[in-house]
């Protein structure tokens, strides 16, 4: 799996008189872009800070906590049992902080002229039960159906929200990254995926959603944070709890009016 690194080269990170090791931040690629700025933003700050932060996914960040080699793992879904019982069994107390929240947008090539779904109609094309376009107003063409894979906290999102925990069709393609459904999507007439609001672009269509039949919202940040978009979920760093005065002086920016500012101009929607 590709990883984007962005490596801030500074000192020994002190604060309240406690010396601590560089920062490692790894995990969900939707977290990225606001672990990447934020992180940047705090070294320009504490010159004497390093800061390092890598994507994988959400699982892939997880485990590395686990393993300890992150000292924080970005995650887009909440943390699983199996492995808040692996943290146990490892004597790892685990903390979880939420930094913001995200709206996942639904995308499909730009000259689909379907411009709306209800999530009965998500959920019956990416279960495999709506296979042709025609059969939700559009063109007769064949439906392409683009996923994340299992590892992204993306993926297990979706299929909460959208699939109320149902399974994904069997022949839907499962994608690496964010950017690799993008480029799918962009490349592929009758294709459809979801991505995270932060990297919509011109080069994909989002789509307005319902999720009671009557009242459809795009995918923006203003009905994100007015929550009439019904796709939206927490974004969240989690952290050994023994790590707390380590992590403690990033968790502070990220979760200051600062560091919120950072992630709404970014195309996320701040915690406070």
């Amino acid at each position: 799996m590709k990883k984007i690194t962005v490596l801030l080269i500074g000192l020994l990170l002190a604060s309240a008189g406690v010396h601590v090791n560089a920062q490692r931040i790894k995990g969900s690629d939707t977290v990225l872009p606001i672990a990447q700025q934020t992180a940047e933003r705090f070294m320009q700050e504490d010159p004497d800070a390093r800061v390092t932060v890598t994507g994988g996914g959400s699982g892939v960040g997880i485990s590395a906590l686990l393993d300890k080699t992150t000292d924080i793992a970005m995650a887009s879904r909440s943390i699983k049992f199996g492995e808040t019982m692996k943290a146990k069994k490892l004597g790892e107390d685990l903390t979880e902080a939420i930094i913001a929240y995200d709206a996942l947008a639904v995308v499909v090539h730009p000259s689909n002229p379907v411009n709306q779904l209800t999530r009965e109609q998500l959920e019956g094309i990416f279960r495999g039960k709506i296979t042709n376009w025609k059969e939700v107003g559009g063109e007769d063409r064949k439906i392409v159906v683009y996923s994340r894979e299992t590892s992204s906290g993306t993926y297990e999102f979706f299929k909460e929200s959208v699939l109320k925990n149902k399974n994904y069709m069997a022949g839907s393609l499962s994608m690496p990254a964010t950017g690799a459904i993008i480029q799918s999507v962009s490349q592929t007439k009758g294709a459809i995926g979801y991505v995270g609001l932060a990297y919509v672009s011109r080069r994909i269509k989002t789509l307005a959603v319902s999720y009671d039949g009557k009242h459809f919202a795009q995918p923006t940040l203003e009905n994100a944070i007015d929550k009439s978009y019904p796709i939206v979920r927490p974004l969240y760093y989690y952290y050994n709890a023994q790590d707390s005065a380590k992590v403690a002086p990033l968790m502070r920016f990220i979760l200051s009016e600062e560091g919120q500012e950072i992630i709404k101009k970014s195309g996320y929607v701040p915690v406070k």
